[in-house]
């Protein structure tokens, strides 16, 4: 099995956003700080399709997982890894 690692950027390609450095920053700005009880696919920003794409990378710890997990960190900024 080969284990493919994926960019931050290729995330966002993956989920239909904007995957330049630019465009990454301010989705993260608009978004965030995203609360600590709030899963990141139950976000209310995703659309059903990008919601279902992150549920299922968590669920199935997919190649994406890893990524999803440091998008989700992210979002929450620092104060959530105090």
């Amino acid at each position: 099995m080969e284990n493919t690692h994926h960019r931050f950027s290729e995330l966002f390609a993956q989920l239909g956003l904007p995957n330049d450095p630019q465009g990454i920053t301010q989705f993260l700005t608009r978004n965030a700080p995203l609360a600590g009880d709030v899963r990141l696919p139950d976000a209310p920003f995703w659309s059903p399709a990008q919601a279902t794409f992150l549920r299922e990378a968590l669920l199935q710890d997919s190649d994406w997982a890893e990524l999803a997990d440091q998008l989700s960190e992210a979002l929450r900024g620092p104060e959530s890894q105090t």
